[in-house]
């Protein structure tokens, strides 16, 4: 949902236009950690940033991550039977989200984690949670029970969890490489982020939608929990998905996210800042434009023609939009 990774061409001309390698960059809302890899690739020494938990782990894994991947013995031991008793994943979601004998390795899987410290954890958390997203019809975690519906025959939708963690290892493992600059990783709103230190600001908040809402903890919850194994969270019981609480910021509400934005401009206002935003979606165009030459002055806008797929398989729904890249020195 959201992301970056077809206009990636497109965000490294804009980077490369503002800044040169081998800066700091910050990628305030970093998600799935793609652009934040782009940027690493680029040279920059890279902050990952977002206010959910997995995309800090999945960053840690992809972009933070040097040069560390699992041997064949460690995916063996995350893959062989469990060595404590844990069966939260079992209790809980047993009847919501895929097989007994998925949840069951999710529960094992765990148990050797759990053991794991450093960058080894992080390719093993980031490769049980892009597994979980690659099983799950859609990718999101909105949907449950009974979903022959969604199957369109996709391969992924035939390999277990276990077969997925697998092959989602590797996945990993051809992406690590070693950054010109030290990368980090913060977890946290971004009015927490410093406001300098800085050579480049990309911004991605999330969209807010003419309908329906922008709530990335509902539909990747799931994906939330598995990072941490749930630790410390509060489960939603009463929620047929078992979802956790709602995070709720200035960008959650049609009502404030202008205000938000203006905030977050000013916050950024000694920084290039590149802000990447969907045509569909408000505040709009020249609302975005005016609020950010209000800060800055000179605002470039480049269009680039988009195509966002709301789920995984080939029948989903598509919605063709311009995204819109802010570009201001």
């Amino acid at each position: 949902m959201g992301s970056k990774h077809r206009l990636l061409p497109h965000l490294a001309q804009a980077f490369a236009d503002l800044a040169p390698a081998g800066g700091r960059a910050l990628d305030a809302f970093s998600g799935s950690g793609v652009v934040s890899y782009l940027l690493k690739h680029q040279g920059f020494g890279v902050r990952a940033n977002d206010y959910l938990g997995f995309p800090g782990v999945v960053a840690s894994a992809g972009v933070v991550n040097d040069d560390v991947r699992l041997t064949e013995e460690d995916v063996a031991r995350i893959c062989s039977p469990a060595v404590d008793d844990r069966d939260f994943c079992r209790r809980t979601f047993d009847g919501v989200f895929f097989t007994p004998e998925d949840l069951a390795f999710l529960d094992s899987a765990w148990s050797h984690v759990a053991t794991m410290t450093g960058h080894a954890r992080s390719v093993a958390v980031a490769a049980l949670c892009l597994a979980a997203a690659r099983r799950q019809p859609r990718g999101v975690f909105t949907i449950s029970g009974d979903l022959s519906r969604y199957d369109d025959g996709r391969r992924d939708l035939r390999l277990s969890l276990r077969e997925h963690f697998v092959e989602r290892v590797a996945d990993y493992h051809r992406a690590v490489f070693a950054g010109a600059a030290a990368c980090s990783v913060s977890t946290g709103e971004v009015g927490e982020v410093e406001r300098n230190g800085w050579d480049l600001v990309y911004l991605d908040p999330p969209y807010a939608p003419v309908s329906d809402d922008n709530d990335y903890t509902k539909r990747f919850h799931f994906l939330e929990g598995l990072s941490r194994y749930w630790e410390g969270d509060e489960i939603m019981w009463e929620t047929r998905t078992r979802k956790l609480p709602k995070r709720v910021t200035k960008f959650s509400s049609r009502r404030t996210i202008e205000a938000a934005f203006g905030e977050l401009f000013e916050q950024f206002r000694a920084v290039p800042l590149v802000l990447s935003y969907s045509s569909h979606a408000l505040p709009d165009r020249a609302t975005l434009e005016g609020l950010l030459r209000e800060v800055k002055g000179e605002v470039e806008v480049r269009t680039v023609p988009h195509t966002y797929s709301y789920g995984t398989h080939r029948t989903a729904v598509r919605r063709r939009v311009d995204e819109l890249l802010l570009i201001a020195p």
